[in-house]
């Protein structure tokens, strides 16, 4: 296995890691619901997707108390 022969300067290492910032989600609302949705992904509330329902909706739960 090779081993580097020169040490890597802090500043050569920052700049490669410089673009492994993470990104914000892509909101959308969902056009059926209108709550929040991360684009390309059924809706978690109502179970809509491109139109039609694709998955059973969440059941909420009450808060008793």
């Amino acid at each position: 296995m090779s081993v580097p022969k020169k040490r890597q300067t802090s500043s050569s290492r920052k700049k490669r890691a410089a673009h492994f910032a993470l990104r914000k989600p892509n909101i959308q609302h969902c056009p059926n619901c209108k709550n929040p949705v991360v684009s390309h992904r059924a809706c978690a509330q109502c179970g809509y997707y491109g139109g039609s329902q694709k998955i059973a909706p969440k059941k909420t739960k009450k808060k008793s108390s």
